[in-house]
């Protein structure tokens, strides 16, 4: 005979009674929220250091975090995020205290060992060292593609753009760790705050099967787990319940591929999104005339670009390519195709660097007699410089290209655009590659976060052999190692005046914009980034 309490568990395991009140009230309501965006990696891998993109910064913070944070609800301040403080050891040691209790996502906690070891030769940095920190290590721009647990080339190289001196982390105890530089760094502290510095598990790398393998699951301490990621298609997270910044507020997140912007903005109309990022301009009349839709965002700190070959085309000379910097009317570029929502730059550099900002320096300004003059000067002929074009990676990237193709032919440049499909196509040193668009971030308060990072000896022009100038990589050094904040002012000033004026890596067109389409009904608060911020301190439900 079947007592009663096998009985009840029996008839419950069948469905046959109800579940309880009680268990009804906990079942889970949180929402699934769908994000529709134009790209979701360039690397095809979600490790913070392979993908060290735009589109990769949107993502990141849902499921990796940083030990000093940014504020994506104020105005990108640093704040304790996984360090709860930390402090100056000397010019080239800064020790970090962790916060206690973090669960990663595979359930272990946090310590130093798992800081030491995301920052690890195993893990960043493979056989490079800092003592060859000014010197360039040619990088594969290549989709990483690795099968082993060898560390594709990209990432010691791009660690080393990120950490060019970095020793090692010390782990003094389980919640202190100490980063040891081979030089002064005065940036240290920020460098703990840039995309590429975020902590993953040491064991879930270590039992991966490839590296490959991890860096299209890693596993870190952020609100969200990934649950399953397909390439060029979609990326879906769980909440991570055991979150140390409270219980995650949305159940699922799901983010979606959709390369057509019209495509995004009829998907958010018909209610099959609840998010469309990267939004142009002349779209959001479209999305605001949809009374229950709104359009949140603005200028950003990333400066759109035009990069420079300067080795295998007309661009040798300097003066080609100073040319090409003043037939661009940048105004007319911000006031017709981005309809006066973003601003010209002044340079690339941005107004939070404080006391490191150069006042007074400005874009090449627009002046065709004299970009006429240069193109006659130099005796170029009129053979084919070409334009590498992905197709709208950047918002508005194909009618900017376009428009700037018209200007620098009005300058007598013959400048053709070449379609590509990807990040690898654009690099590809194979045939000619005069010209591309590009971005640049600064991830914290500092130049050496913006342009040694991206053009000098570490820089990615520089090791895909772009662009190199030997003043401007001792200037670089200058600026990464000493402490003296006026020798680093005067680096950064005469820094800009080699890259921008007499051998121009690349020229700014305007300050980047990012604009996302959302329901009204949903409470939560656009950052002042690419980033997108679905913690609980940032969402407020969706009313109705």
């Amino acid at each position: 005979m079947v007592n009663v309490e096998r009985r009840a568990f029996l008839l419950l395991a069948s469905g046959a009674v109800a579940l309880p009140r009680f268990a009804i009230a906990q079942s889970d309501t949180r929402p699934e929220i769908v994000v529709a965006v134009q790209k979701l990696v360039t690397s095809n891998t979600l490790d913070p250091v392979a993908e060290q993109s735009n589109v990769g910064e949107r993502i990141l913070n849902s499921y990796v975090e940083l030990l000093i944070g940014r504020n994506l609800q104020g105005q990108l301040e640093s704040m304790p995020q996984l360090a709860t403080s930390w402090k100056r050891i000397s010019h080239e040691v800064v020790e970090v205290s962790l916060r206690q209790g973090v669960k990663f996502h595979n359930g272990d906690e946090m310590t130093a060992e798992d800081i030491a070891f995301t920052f690890s030769a195993a893990r960043m940095f493979g056989s490079t060292t800092p003592s060859g920190w000014d010197k360039t290590i040619t990088m594969d721009t290549s989709r990483p593609t690795q099968k082993s647990k060898e560390l594709p080339t990209q990432v010691p190289a791009v660690a080393r753009r990120l950490w060019p001196s970095l020793i090692k982390v010390e782990v003094v105890d389980k919640y202190t760790c100490r980063f040891v530089n081979a030089t002064p760094d005065v940036t240290i502290e920020g460098r703990l705050s840039a995309m590429g510095s975020q902590i993953v598990n040491r064991r879930a790398f270590e039992e991966a099967a490839s590296w490959l393998d991890y860096a299209r699951r890693p596993v870190g301490t952020g609100p969200y787990k990934v649950r399953s990621f397909t390439p060029d298609v979609e990326l879906i997270f769980d909440a991570h319940d055991d979150y140390w910044g409270g219980r995650p507020p949305i159940k699922t997140l799901r983010f979606v591929q959709v390369p057509e912007v019209a495509q995004r903005v009829n998907g958010i109309r018909a209610g099959q999104y609840h998010f469309a990022c990267d939004l142009t301009p002349d779209q959001i009349v479209t999305v605001e005339g949809d009374t229950r839709l709104e359009v949140v965002g603005g200028i950003i700190p990333n400066i759109r670009l035009s990069v420079f070959d300067k080795y295998d085309t007309a661009l040798k000379d300097p003066r080609i390519r100073q040319a090409l910097t003043h037939a661009i009317d940048r105004k007319m570029i911000v006031d017709k195709l981005w309809l006066g929502r973003t601003v010209v730059p002044p340079g690339l550099q941005f107004a939070f660097y404080g006391d490191m900002f150069v006042s007074g320096w400005t874009a090449p300004e627009f002046d065709l007699a004299k970009a006429k003059a240069l193109v006659k000067e130099a005796g170029y002929k009129g053979d084919p410089i070409p334009y590498r074009l992905l197709n709208d990676y950047y918002t508005l990237q194909t009618a900017n290209a376009q428009v700037l193709t018209e200007m620098w032919q009005q300058a007598g440049l013959n400048v053709q655009i070449e379609m590509k499909e990807n990040w690898a196509q654009i690099w590809e040193p194979k045939g000619k590659r005069a010209i591309h668009d590009w971005s640049n971030s600064a991830q914290f308060n500092d130049p050496v976060s913006s342009l040694p990072t991206q053009h000098g000896p570490q820089g990615q022009q520089q090791q895909v052999h772009e662009w190199a100038n030997d003043e401007m990589n001792t200037l670089c050094g200058v600026l990464q190692t000493s402490t003296d904040m006026a020798e680093r002012k005067k680096a950064f000033a005469r820094m800009l005046v080699i890259c921008e004026r007499e051998d121009p890596a690349y020229t700014v067109l305007n300050q980047n914009a990012t604009f996302t389409a959302k329901q009204k009904a949903t409470q939560w608060k656009v950052a002042p980034d690419f980033a997108m911020d679905f913690r609980a301190s940032n969402w407020g439900g969706m009313t109705r």
